[in-house]
């Protein structure tokens, strides 16, 4: 097993690099450089720059170093000092942006991916135990209109509803009492009834998608010949099922995290736009529009790390599920 660890661990750690040099070769793909577009766009309101300040923004940033130097500054100022630059649009350090962000997006990553595990295994478990019953059936077709309807237009629906039949609106993740108030009970709770329409928005195809999994994988594992000998042993039902079957057919919950958290924590921009959550999917998307590409390169960074580490913990967690894993 640890050689296993010792073995992701180093590939995760040259994926990391291998991601944050394409990101430093993202922020550097458009013409000039952070200080020729930062002039640009405060001549465009009339603001003057002096040559003085032009220069002593370019030493900061080492834009006359040869390129493998400023990429050493960057990667160096990112890991030691948490600088990731800054933001154009903004006028503000990138890590301020970043990190307001990724507060409440992770919060509401964390909660939906337990919505969806919570859902999706006794739902599953479920309808391949009752393997083409009026229940399957059921399952089958929620878990159908779950996969078809997209996100954002699922939020539309419920705001509409929540507006027109109770009077309330559901956007943003507080109410405008606590927007800019102090953290205190009374905002955790406010938090917490706005996150409740998000985690099911967000979460309703992945938990559609993993029942169906589960479900498939389930079905395998009870024809093999090993649950009839162990019911031919008198192994009681619920014992034989738990013990051996569900086990290996949760493999696909445990390598969810590797895809759903860095999808999560993207903030599914469009439906972040539409609930007007203040997750990092808009903010990116935003940053994209305007070419602030120290911005949008920090958040591809950040997301590409956490695919690479939700991938490391799904494998940690599935050689710990199933040695044969561990073993390959």
């Amino acid at each position: 097993m640890a050689a296993f660890i010792a073995r992701r661990f180093f590939y995760m750690l040259i994926t990391l690099v291998a991601i944050s040099v394409m990101t430093f070769v993202i922020i550097q793909l458009p013409p000039g450089d952070f200080v020729t577009a930062m002039v640009a766009q405060l001549n465009l309101q009339g603001v003057t720059v002096e040559p003085e300040a032009m220069a002593a923004m370019r030493a900061r940033y080492g834009l006359d170093d040869p390129i493998y130097v400023q990429y050493w500054k960057w990667i160096s100022a990112i890991i030691f000092a948490g600088d990731f630059g800054y933001s154009l649009e903004w006028r503000r350090p990138v890590s301020e942006l970043l990190w307001n962000r990724l507060g409440l997006t992770f919060a509401l990553a964390f909660i939906t991916l337990l919505f969806i595990w919570a859902i999706s295994l006794p739902i599953g478990i479920y309808s391949a135990v009752k393997k083409n019953t009026v229940g399957d059936y059921i399952v089958t077709i929620i878990g159908v209109l779950g996969l078809a309807i997209p996100n954002f237009l699922f939020a539309l629906v419920l705001m509409y509803v929540s507006f027109r039949y109770f009077g309330t609106g559901i956007g943003g993740l507080f109410s405008p009492e606590y927007e800019n108030a102090p953290w205190s009970w009374g905002k955790v709770l406010d938090l917490g009834q706005h996150l409740i329409i998000p985690t099911i928005v967000l979460g309703t195809s992945g938990t559609a998608a993993l029942i169906r999994i589960l479900r498939a994988n389930l079905l395998d594992e009870l024809s093999k010949p090993y649950v009839t000998t162990a019911r031919a042993y008198g192994l009681s039902e619920r014992r034989l099922l738990l013990k051996y079957p569900v086990r290996i057919a949760l493999n696909p919950f445990i390598s969810t995290v590797g895809w759903v958290l860095p999808t999560l924590v993207s903030g599914a921009t469009i439906t972040a736009v539409v609930l007007n959550l203040p997750m990092t999917g808009p903010l990116l998307l935003q940053a994209l529009i305007s070419q602030d590409m120290y911005l949008a390169g920090s958040f591809i960074m950040m997301l590409s790390a956490l695919t690479v580490i939700g991938t490391l913990l799904s494998d940690l967690l599935l050689a710990w599920l199933d040695p044969r894993i561990r073993y390959s």
